[in-house]
């Protein structure tokens, strides 16, 4: 048998950066200072207005394969994580299929996840190559979020940041990726939730928990969905040690979804981690949301940081409420 192993990645953000000092300067009542010692946010790429997700996913997986000397014809499967997607239907991905010139005989397929995404996407990914039925899955993130956020949204203006990061994921014989966990609780869907573009009417729709400041399509409740974070993420972790017969000391780097910095600075209390063991990569791009974690491995990488005998955990959490986890040992 076979197993999934990660490869190299390749990150693409759009052209337009906007960064606080800009922010500051259109909306001089805002309190930036405050708002980026709380995000650890200082900068975050918009898309243009004529630029979606896929335009983002073409660009990350070009860079990808001409980086790598990769043939698109040799990628067996495609997944691709948004929950910005070009069109209701067909699934973007198979318009990525057709862009980036891989083969007819290449499964293609969306998968609406967010925060918690690229976790799933590893797993999905391990599992078609556990089968036997492919050998090489081109998983990519792309995200969008500034499509539903209005200029004066103060709350997510600050956060969100567009981007995407293209992963090629390999099959190996020896196991990289193990011990997933998951979790799920549709309780919290009204913490993060855009109730429009889908089929169901606006007036049957989910209501968000608390009154809306801002007129933006997606909506967040930051202290619920904090609240959950730091009650579910430790579970999480224990859980994996707990399967994998390992001690929290045994885990070299905890490489957790990028929200927001109070957040990671919650979970490494909570924790009790060290500044090291829990690396963080936002200031400069943003939440990015499915593509957090794949930057934070880019980065690492060009760090040095990462090393083949090192277990590291993966943790991705968020919108839905969704999470997953699993360990990882870099090859």
């Amino acid at each position: 048998m076979q197993y999934a192993s990660i490869g190299p990645i390749a990150v693409h953000f759009p052209a337009r950066v906007e960064t606080n000092a800009a922010l500051a300067q259109e909306f001089p009542e805002w309190n930036l200072d405050l708002i980026s010692t709380k995000t650890g946010i200082g900068q975050r790429y918009i898309a243009a207005e004529d630029e979606c997700a896929s335009d983002l996913a073409v660009q990350a997986a070009e860079k990808l394969f001409t980086e790598n000397d990769i043939d698109p014809s040799s990628i067996d499967f495609l997944l691709l994580c948004t929950q910005t997607p070009d069109y209701p239907l067909p699934t973007t991905a198979c318009l990525l299929q057709e862009r980036l010139g891989l083969s007819q005989h290449t499964g293609a397929m969306d998968f609406n996840l967010g925060c918690s995404g690229y976790v799933y996407g590893l797993a999905v990914a391990d599992g078609l190559i556990r089968t036997g039925s492919v050998k090489r899955v081109l998983l990519i993130t792309a995200e969008t979020y500034s499509k539903y956020i209005v200029k004066d949204d103060r709350s997510l203006r600050t956060i969100f940041s567009d981007a995407a990061a293209a992963t090629l994921i390999d099959a190996a014989d020896e196991i990289t990726l193990s011990t997933f966990q998951y979790g799920t609780d549709g309780s919290g869907a009204d913490t993060l939730l855009v109730t429009s573009g889908g089929a169901r009417p606006e007036k049957d729709a989910h209501r968000p928990r608390h009154r809306k400041r801002w007129d933006s399509a997606l909506y967040m409740d930051g202290p619920s969905l904090m609240n959950f974070t730091v009650g579910a993420v430790p579970q999480v972790v224990a859980g994996i040690l707990e399967k994998a017969e390992l001690s929290r000391e045994d885990i070299d780097l905890y490489l957790m979804h990028q929200a927001t910095l109070k957040m990671l600075q919650q979970l490494q209390q909570r924790l009790q981690l060290d500044d090291e063991q829990l690396p963080i990569c936002l200031e400069d791009c943003g939440n990015t949301v499915s593509s957090t974690l794949p930057i934070l491995i880019s980065d690492l990488r060009k760090q040095n940081r990462l090393q083949p005998q090192q277990n590291n955990m993966l943790i991705g959490f968020g919108v839905g409420w969704s999470w997953a986890g699993c360990i990882w040992k870099p090859t």
